[in-house]
């Protein structure tokens, strides 16, 4: 798997979706005017542009393991803190956050547990650590992607056993953190793809799981897959209704 990628190959495969999802995990954050927020794993920044939409970017810190999504960050949103590092070692001191975020980035993380407490030190006493995660185990934004290919290779590993990606489990993750009251959300988004060959393409980029998957295949093979993909697509556009499973909870104080 790599996120070792350009930013744009990202934003043509998931930032598509993505950018649906940050106006709704920020609401359901309860991020406001005046407060100081934190985006974990920030990717390319759509997250993060949310956030600076909202309390302004000096206010915004951001952070992520892949320097290309940095650089992008940097570069899309000065005046954000942006730093490379990791969930489970966050290069800030206790308390100085009103809310700290992870989009699409808990079930990628070496030890979610870890990540999601490494949020909740971070963050202010009673102050809001929420994630989202999708929904892979049913109705994600690459269920089209994966069950084609489970038709040809019934051993692939298809996200659906990642972490936080069933209903239930990411609130489990957050209760084990060490956070408290944690309630969870659903959020929803729907994305429409004009032609087969403009939904498809995006997983040529080697992106993530699904990219890096296609990759490995021989081309007579990655062929079989794209044409078997095609075949299972009822007309176009295309369009893509997933969900994405939301928890949030306070620090401890």
């Amino acid at each position: 798997m790599s996120f070792n990628v350009a930013a744009d190959a990202y934003d043509r495969f998931m930032g598509r979706y993505s950018v649906q999802l940050s106006p709704q995990l920020a609401d359901f954050a309860e991020v406001r005017s005046g407060q100081r927020v934190l985006d974990v794993g920030c990717g390319p920044g759509a997250l993060t542009g949310e956030l600076v939409e909202r309390v302004g970017a000096a206010a915004v810190s951001a952070v992520d393991p892949s320097e290309p999504f940095v650089d992008a960050a940097r570069l899309r949103y000065p005046g954000v803190d942006v730093r490379r590092a990791s969930a489970e070692d966050l290069p800030f001191p206790a308390d100085m956050f009103d809310a700290a975020l992870a989009q699409l980035v808990v079930h990628f993380m070496p030890d979610p547990v870890a990540g999601v407490a490494e949020m909740g030190r971070v963050t202010r006493p009673r102050g809001v650590v929420a994630a989202c995660v999708w929904d892979h185990a049913d109705e994600g934004p690459l269920s089209l992607f994966w069950r084609t290919a489970r038709r040809l290779d019934p051993g692939v590993d298809d996200e659906s056993a990642l972490p936080g990606v069933r209903e239930g489990h990411l609130v489990e993750l957050f209760e084990a953190a060490g956070l408290r009251e944690v309630e969870d959300a659903i959020l929803r988004v729907s994305v429409e793809h004009p032609t087969f060959d403009e939904w498809w393409s995006p997983f040529t980029r080697g992106v993530g799981p699904a990219g890096s998957y296609l990759a490995s295949l021989p081309a007579e093979r990655q062929v079989e897959l794209r044409e078997a993909a095609r075949a299972a697509v009822p007309g176009m556009p295309i369009v893509v209704r997933a969900r994405a499973w939301a928890a949030r909870g306070r620090a401890q104080g």
